[in-house]
């Protein structure tokens, strides 16, 4: 069966432009995620009391992490990013995720995910994430976390910053992302040694 000429036509004319049509953003390089020094362990389910368990709200983030790019400082009221590469999701979420397996894994206790909402655990843990990147004149990458804790049965909070550095050998987007990773879990254990097992 011949091809009517119209649509033999109209097929011709396209195939130029196919190597030349983009939909959407070019992709990145690499997507980057934080991996847990201290993963939970599968085993013999968990129970808490509300007393046990801890909540770790969704945190903020300043507004230069509010993207997924890799953020970049220069030392001065500046940011740049790294071109090529992205994070799975925004810093905050990524961290927010960290910080709960870690606590579970460190201190045995429950960590529900905030979006169920008929769990209310009385110790809650939540904060703003103030840097997530690499420190360019000082060959680093840093992490900080402004952590602000209500513990179960006090009437006051409390509240601690963590920060940590990880040099890099070079500042391509993977060597970045493995340092901040490293930087992320060491702050995340610290807050989780913060809380304590009870």
């Amino acid at each position: 069966m011949m091809m009517p000429r119209f649509a033999a036509l109209v097929l011709a004319s396209a195939l130029p432009l196919a190597g030349c049509i983009s939909i959407g953003p070019k992709a990145p390089d690499h997507v980057l995620v934080l991996t847990p020094a201290s993963p939970v362990q599968a085993g013999p389910a968990r129970t808490a009391t509300d007393a046990q368990a801890v909540t770790v709200a969704p945190l903020s983030a300043i507004p230069s992490l509010g993207t997924q790019r890799i953020m970049v400082s220069n030392g001065t009221a500046g940011v740049a990013y790294v071109v090529k590469d992205r994070w799975a999701a925004p810093p905050a979420a990524l961290f927010r995720g960290l910080l709960a397996e870690t606590i579970t894994a460190r201190t045995g206790r429950v960590v529900p995910d905030p979006r169920v909402q008929s769990i209310t655990p009385d110790t809650r843990l939540s904060g703003q994430v103030t840097a997530f990147g690499l420190d360019a004149p000082g060959n680093a990458a840093v992490v900080t976390f402004d952590a602000i804790l209500a513990r179960s049965g006090r009437d006051q909070v409390e509240y601690r910053r963590f920060t940590a550095r990880v040099p890099v050998a070079s500042q391509d987007g993977p060597t970045v992302g493995a340092a901040v990773n490293q930087a992320a879990n060491q702050v995340a254990a610290e807050a989780a040694d913060w809380i304590g097992a009870n």
